[in-house]
């Protein structure tokens, strides 16, 4: 197994560290285990990137698959009003 030393920890992060092992029933070793066990898990990952999951959460509405956009040429143009 491997060793790992942490120099120059500030003493309220081992006062916490030390609380929180001690509300978890455990040493302080263990708990930073427990800690860097939990930080390394590979969580799982979108598939896609972002334009995949915002076009994932519009699929059922709007346009269709081949349904064309409609032209909005030859509507007036309105401006904006900031009222």
């Amino acid at each position: 197994m491997a060793q790992l030393v942490v120099r120059n920890l500030d003493e309220e992060v081992k006062t916490r560290l030390r609380q929180r092992a001690a509300a978890h029933g455990r040493s302080m070793e263990e708990e930073v285990r427990a800690i860097l066990r939990d930080a390394v898990k590979e969580e799982p990952r979108a598939k896609g990137g972002l334009g995949t999951e915002i076009a994932s959460l519009f699929r059922d509405i709007g346009l269709r698959e081949g349904e064309d956009i409609p032209e909005l040429r030859g509507y007036p143009v309105k401006p904006a009003t900031f009222d």
